[in-house]
């Protein structure tokens, strides 16, 4: 393998784990705010669009 060879792939394996590092990262977030959002609406607190329909 050529040093440009091994260049483009590890500059591919870096990309991939940095992609993957995000991703997870968005999920989690995601996993965090649904649940913030049940404890919330378990507590009786409503978003302010659920009241927007309603005269």
């Amino acid at each position: 393998m050529s040093a440009h060879a091994l260049y483009v792939t590890a500059a591919y394996a870096v990309t991939a784990i940095v992609l993957a590092g995000l991703i997870g990262w968005v999920l989690l977030g995601l996993k965090a705010r649904k649940r913030e959002l049940a404890e919330l609406e378990a507590a009786g607190i409503r978003r302010r669009s659920d009241r927007a329909g309603r005269p």
